[in-house]
């Protein structure tokens, strides 16, 4: 949920920013309580994109949602896609409290967002998101698997996921490591962090300042 809270933390702080271009915000959302419409190990269910599933781990739901989002937001035709989840307990495993994994494909996009990390204080560590994890994913009796081998977890989360982004200008944040902390820091209490919030507003600030520069004719500076 702590994925969910940022993106509205986020859109709570836009107005201060006014940025010169549209930012949607999805939460994908299902209440996870058990019943007789769950689903089961064994279970084949179909994306929005047409894309099936088989499920092997009723844990991992959450990217399930993420799947969905990732095809909601292609009907914008965005200019970048940040998705922001506590995903895996392996980034926990991969880097500790102290950083997020960042998962992208996208030079630029990473650039950017490593950069505003850097100025908010948010630390991310780029994680490989190689096309030769896929073969992990694929099932038997559907397009995918929903949960890979334990070995690389995070990294055969953030495979999953690029399915569904295809060629958006996409980049994901695994924040299980971050969105809690156990110790009191300078910049955030014990408990729950925020973390996201800061990072997403330095990047689209970043953003708005160069597109605000561009459309003055003045010269753009890089994020």
């Amino acid at each position: 949920m702590s994925g969910a809270a940022a993106v509205l933390a986020l859109f709570s702080a836009l107005p201060t920013l006014a940025p010169p271009f549209r930012v949607v915000g999805i939460i994908p959302t299902a209440e996870n309580m058990p019943g007789g419409r769950a689903f089961k190990p064994g279970d084949v269910v179909r994306a929005m994109d047409g894309t099936t599933i088989e499920v092997t781990n009723t844990d991992a739901e959450g990217r399930l949602l993420l799947a969905d989002a990732l095809g909601y937001a292609r009907r914008y035709a965005p200019a970048a896609v940040v998705d922001v989840a506590t995903l895996t307990g392996a980034i926990t495993l991969a880097l500790g409290n102290l950083a997020a994994g960042l998962f992208t494909g996208d030079e630029a996009l990473a650039a950017e967002l490593t950069a505003a990390a850097e100025a908010s204080g948010e630390r991310i560590w780029r994680m490989p998101l190689w096309d030769d994890y896929a073969p992990e994913m694929r099932s038997d009796t559907a397009d995918l698997l929903n949960s890979g081998a334990r070995e690389g977890g995070a990294c055969l989360a953030a495979i999953f996921l690029k399915h569904f982004a295809r060629d958006l200008p996409w980049a994901h944040l695994d924040i299980a490591s971050t969105a809690w902390t156990n110790v009191e820091r300078p910049h955030e209490p014990r408990g729950a962090t925020g973390y996201g919030v800061r990072l997403l507003l330095e990047w689209l600030s970043r953003r708005a300042s160069v597109e605000s520069s561009a459309a003055a004719g003045a010269p753009a500076s890089g994020a």
